[in-house]
């Protein structure tokens, strides 16, 4: 059996995995608090809007092909 505090690769992961942690609970939770203290921001606008597209003819010299 082989002892734990030869094996520091292992420490290492963990102690990265950990950090890896604590900064996403840390981060969840500045987010958390910083949505909270802002007021909602509106993301579409309430106003319709009209849309014209113009028609296109198809006989016109843009379409037309020569034979």
């Amino acid at each position: 059996m082989s002892n734990w505090t030869s094996l520091w690769y292992v420490w290492l992961i963990l102690l990265t995995v950990f950090l890896l942690l604590l900064c996403g609970i840390t981060a969840s939770c500045i987010k958390f608090c910083c949505r909270k203290k802002r007021p909602p921001v509106e993301t579409f606008s309430r106003h319709p809007y009209d849309l014209t597209v113009p028609a296109t003819d198809s006989d016109s010299t843009a379409h037309s092909t020569v034979t």
